[in-house]
């Protein structure tokens, strides 16, 4: 079972930027996402990257946020641009689809 840790979130005011990482304890070869989980609300996708780089995006952070990877190194990082209050949430990476049990998650609150 490979492991995932998220790290790299914090507190960061409106239009900020943040990069969050995601490393895994094993290679992956699969397509991986990075998923946001809002008080109250349920777990979405946020973006994911198949093995070949080709990513998709929500809706909600397209022209925002970037994800890539770095096989060499079994991580997967979310480039966050144009903060925005209702990006507030804990973040979490996976498989996409979800195949590993979920880590810790980071925590990203954007407050003034």
């Amino acid at each position: 079972q490979v492991q995932l840790v998220e790290s790299g979130g914090e507190l960061v005011q409106p239009g900020g930027s943040l990069r969050l990482s995601c490393a895994a304890s094993g290679t992956i070869y699969s397509s991986m996402g990075w998923y946001r989980q809002a008080p109250g609300k349920e777990r979405e996708l946020v973006a994911s990257i198949r093995p070949s780089g080709n990513t998709i995006y929500a809706d909600s952070v397209k022209g925002r946020f970037s994800i890539s990877r770095d096989n060499a190194k079994n991580t997967v990082y979310l480039q966050m641009n144009m903060l925005k209050p209702e990006d507030t949430a804990v973040y979490y990476c996976n498989t996409y689809p979800v195949y590993f049990d979920w880590g810790q998650g980071t925590q990203v609150t954007v407050s003034s």
